[in-house]
């Protein structure tokens, strides 16, 4: 089941500020490149696309299974990701791995989705490679070529030639049914030991993190099973053996596990599979304003309507074309400025919006050229306009 001869360098770190993080407190990205902070940009979304198709080794019917069963099941459709990049990232290889001849090598973690040979991992540690191997639980490596990644959502798909008799695809789970005390297990490869598990519990959800093009990533799950440089890719499993997150990053003082993990929600990592199995690339949603949140306990003092402040429109975008307009002036209470004198927003397709995160997790749903109904508020007039949302342009 657990094969002790593989060993590879240790996964490359990205560092991102987290939003809302303390002064020291830092967030980690398991495998290869820097991200920087996060700002409430453009809203983005995710678009849409079926669930990938997967076979199974690890459905179970009649209630959870022991940690040992699920590693049992699943680990033979984890794989070791090991990754060649040229001279000039061997700057960013601060634990060591840094080859000769003006190369350096870096691992992270991956698994299968699909009998075509078809891997997810993180966009990161795939990030300016000149090649990738892939080894699995038998120790067989395969060379890999990438399908497609999306810097946005930090996830990239491989494939590899391999017989049918190494393929052992993991299934996704319903990232949306998570709740806070759920059991997890992490499955990975961190600091060169490969196939390493651990278990947790979910600590919270809906959380925010940062992509590596410095796009925010909704609905994160947070955990606190241990993780660390080189579990990036790998995935997060609840207690039925079912995918429900891809291990991303996580929160440290000094770059270790300190029990605060993140991971992709599974639901994400299906669509944004299916987007670059199809097509290489992955398109998103772009509705064309920038915004804040208005807190319900601050509405009144501002003399604004609670929901989503919009700050900026851009030109030419759904928004725009829709004339909602930008705020004209700001507020400031107990030091934050707060945006006042343009349209708020309380709800899209009828689904009331309280915060900026929670717009953009709506907008998550929504593929380029939906149309969504917005219910805004102007010095306290509300009106419902329909917005035509565009694609964002690629960004690196």
């Amino acid at each position: 089941m657990f094969s002790s001869s593989r060993r590879r360098a240790a996964a490359l770190v990205a560092v991102v500020v987290l939003v809302g993080a303390g002064a020291a407190a830092v967030a980690y990205g398991l495998g290869a490149h820097q991200a920087s902070n996060n700002t409430q940009a453009v809203a983005p979304a995710v678009t849409s696309a079926p669930p990938v198709p997967t076979t199974t080794r690890t459905a179970n019917t009649s209630g959870p299974t022991s940690i040992a069963e699920i590693a049992k099941n699943v680990s033979p459709g984890v794989v070791e990701v090991d990754v060649t990049t040229s001279g000039s990232g061997s700057s960013q290889v601060p634990f060591g791995g840094g080859g000769s001849g003006g190369t350096s090598e870096a691992e992270g973690t991956g698994f299968v989705v699909d009998t075509a040979g078809h891997i997810v991992t993180n966009e990161h540690v795939i990030q300016g490679a000149t090649s990738i191997t892939v080894t699995f639980d038998d120790d067989s490596t395969y060379k890999a070529t990438l399908v497609g990644k999306d810097e946005s959502t930090d996830l990239a798909v491989l494939k590899v030639n391999a017989p049918a008799s190494v393929l052992h695809p993991l299934t996704f789970g319903d990232s949306s049914t998570v709740g806070v005390g759920d059991g997890v297990v992490a499955i990975g490869d961190p600091y060169q030991l490969d196939d390493t598990v651990t278990s947790g519990i979910v600590s919270a959800v809906g959380r925010e993190i940062t992509s590596p093009n410095n796009m925010p990533i909704e609905n994160a799950i947070q955990t606190d099973a241990a993780i660390n440089h080189g579990n990036s890719g790998g995935p997060l499993l609840n207690l039925d053996g079912k995918v429900i997150g891809v291990t991303a990053q996580i929160q440290s003082q000094g770059g270790g596990n300190e029990g605060i993990g993140f991971a992709i929600p599974s639901n994400t990592v299906s669509m944004i599979t299916n987007e670059l199995i199809s097509n290489g690339v992955a398109k998103h949603a772009l509705l064309g304003v920038k915004v804040a949140t208005i807190p319900a306990s601050l509405a009144s003092t501002i003399g604004d309507a609670a929901g989503v402040a919009v700050t900026q429109v851009e030109s030419g975008t759904g928004a725009g074309k829709a004339g909602l307009k930008a705020s004209t002036g700001t507020t400031t209470i107990a030091g934050v400025q707060y945006p006042t004198g343009g349209d708020v927003i309380t709800s899209v397709d009828g689904t009331a919006v309280t915060t900026a995160q929670q717009l953009r997790a709506i907008i998550d749903t929504h593929q380029p050229g939906d149309v969504v109904k917005l219910v805004v508020v102007q010095a306290g007039q509300s009106r419902t306009v329909s917005a035509t949302l565009g694609t964002r342009p690629a960004t690196s």
